[in-house]
């Protein structure tokens, strides 16, 4: 356990537990000559010398003393070693967390890892602070006390470690019950924290909808769940405790009947037999302390276990020697991907040349959006290559590939913080006038004008105090902010108003120039200037080229266009017929 606790502390949180655990054993032995001390005192009260008492006195204080320095040592280093232990899980498993693909997360990710990083960073943090020292202890100190003992009566030693076999393997057993409902109960927990989070969040939803009650009630039962299995993981840490103690407490009557037995036989005195006796008795304190946190161990061992798993779970794999790309063309060669057994790009080629703009086109779920997150390696394909420049990305490193590309997707997420800020995203290191003007390119000002503190004003949890129009804007400007030679758009001006949208789509024709840019659109003057347009259907190309040259193919992307503009011209039409017997109830009505 210890091993694997390192292993998820990392390097130089792992170096403070090596040492906080050598340090504890150090402890743990001065605890256990402590307590070998009390036989020879005990020994000399009761012989002819009594004065005796006062060397085996002085010596039991001096090693006291020691044992309380090493305790205040080992007890101040713990906590020191968990506050590090808190910081570096926190941030080993949020790099691990960015550096995974998007594939990993699914609709239970946000309770797992939520789940993980609160209770999960909390549990495993006890153990340095809380948990290693009666383990080492119950370890370390009764093994101390048992050899020596050996040197004093090597019958009531044996009979003492007789019972040892049995007590590991009740440990054993009560350690696997807790850990196997425990498990229940993280799952039940996630589930409990999942639908938590879908309910507050979708509540605009089911209120429209008149569906707060059923998923009231899925909730409801998610936390019955959690109550369940809490009671089970009461009950059996209770069990187990419970053995655990019976099995201490019939080691230690073996030893008082062995010694009673020995007594009144003449084969040792009675102060030989109160000395040893005591030393028994301190020789399972240790053992009922470890019983005691035994399920909080095991709580904190599953902990430890699905960061392992997580922190273990592959990431996007680097390259071994990075290659730079030579332009900025943005190239598919026959890829295939698909998300677990659904296909939805098939051998899809292209290249989108530098200082051109690509526009996708085509029904929903074609694989539009797709081709952008395969573009900015959210997710690697299954078979063929993408490639910036002449260089696979595969090739690039991730962080430096990310640094040459802005993204603007149709699901917009801001960080709780100000608006600057959060523009600011999109390059850390900009001056505040650089912040300003991509904010006035993006409109995002006249969004400021009309909030009391301006640029510096909160945008709210997920950007929730804006409106997707306005959201949208921050994303853009963060995008301008950005400033790189790749730019991929997703339905980038779908959320915003018309009184707006002539603004922002001059701000994106900023954003744009001289740029490698591949946009999914559906807006018509978007599409019409595209350099090259390709028509997505059930995850293939079916028509490219230009748009004069694909509404003169009068294929599919002819018929796309054709509904498109039928959409845009379409007006709400007042029918004379109805407009009449409309007027004419009104007059009756009023005739009344």
């Amino acid at each position: 356990m210890i091993s694997a606790l390192v292993s998820v502390a990392g390097p130089s949180a792992g170096t403070a537990l090596r040492k906080q655990v050598a340090a504890l054993v150090i402890e743990s032995v001065c605890l256990g000559f402590c307590y070998l001390l009390l036989y020879p005192l005990v020994n000399a009260l009761f012989s002819d010398q009594p004065e005796d008492a006062l060397i085996w006195l002085g010596w039991l204080g001096l090693m006291f003393t020691a044992y309380a320095i090493l305790r205040f040592y080992t007890q101040l280093q713990g906590f020191r070693a968990a506050v590090d232990l808190i910081r570096v899980l926190f941030g080993r498993l949020g790099q691990q967390l960015t550096a995974l693909p998007l594939g990993w997360f699914d609709a239970t990710s946000s309770g797992r890892v939520g789940r993980l990083l609160s209770q999960g960073v909390m549990d495993v943090s006890s153990m340095p602070a809380h948990l290693l020292r009666p383990l080492v202890s119950a370890l370390v100190t009764p093994l101390t006390v048992v050899l020596v003992m050996f040197v004093f009566d090597w019958r009531l030693a044996s009979a003492a470690l007789f019972t040892a076999p049995l007590a590991w393997w009740t440990y054993r057993w009560s350690s696997h019950l807790v850990k196997t409902t425990s498990r229940r109960t993280e799952a039940s927990a996630v589930e409990a924290a999942t639908r938590t989070v879908e309910f507050a969040q979708s509540q605009a939803v089911l209120r429209a909808f008149g569906h707060s009650e059923a998923v009231f009630g899925k909730l409801q039962k998610a936390f019955e769940a959690q109550w369940q299995s809490g009671r089970a993981q009461v009950f059996s840490t209770a069990l187990g405790l419970s053995a655990f103690v019976l099995v201490i407490q019939l080691a230690l009557t073996v030893v008082l009947f062995l010694g009673a037995y020995l007594a009144l036989g003449g084969r040792i005195d009675a102060p030989q037999l109160i000395a040893l006796l005591v030393l028994c008795v301190r020789y399972v304190e240790p053992l009922l302390g470890a019983a005691e946190v035994a399920g909080l161990v095991k709580v904190s061992q599953n902990s430890i276990q699905r960061m392992d798993e997580l922190l273990c779970e592959p990431g996007l794999a680097e390259p071994v020697l990075p290659a730079e790309p030579q332009n900025w063309d943005l190239c598919f060669e026959h890829v295939r991907f698909g998300y677990g057994n659904t296909k939805v790009l098939e051998g899809v080629s292209f290249t989108a040349r530098s200082r051109s703009t690509t526009a996708i086109v085509g029904p929903s779920g074609s694989g539009k959006t797709t081709i952008l997150r395969l573009a900015a390696r959210f997710w690697d394909p299954a078979d063929g290559e993408v490639q910036v420049g002449g260089v696979d990305v595969r090739s690039i490193v991730t962080s430096d590939l990310l640094a040459q590309i802005s993204i603007v997707f149709q699901d917009v997420y801001l960080f709780d913080g100000s608006i600057a800020e959060n523009i600011r995203q999109g390059r850390p290191d900009a001056t505040d006038a650089e912040v300003l003007q991509a904010a006035r390119l993006a409109r995002v000002n006249e969004i400021a004008a009309r909030l009391p503190e301006g640029l510096d004003s909160d945008v709210g949890e997920g950007g929730s105090k804006l409106s997707g129009g306005e959201r949208q804007r921050v994303s853009i400007a963060r995008a301008i902010l950005k400033d790189t030679p790749i730019v991929l758009l997703d339905e980038a001006t779908s959320a915003l108003d018309p009184i707006n949208q002539l603004a922002i789509q001059e701000a994106l024709t900023e954003l744009t120039r001289d740029r490698t840019v591949v946009i999914v659109a559906h807006r018509l003057e978007t599409i019409r200037n595209a350099d090259e347009i390709l028509f997505l259907e059930n995850g293939v190309i079916a028509e490219r080229g230009s748009h004069p040259e694909l509404i003169s193919l009068g294929g599919r992307y002819a018929e796309f266009w054709a509904k498109r503009e039928r959409a845009a011209n379409w007006r709400l039409l007042r029918d004379p017929q109805v407009t009449t017997n409309a007027s004419r109830h009104l007059v009756s009505d009023n005739g009344r």
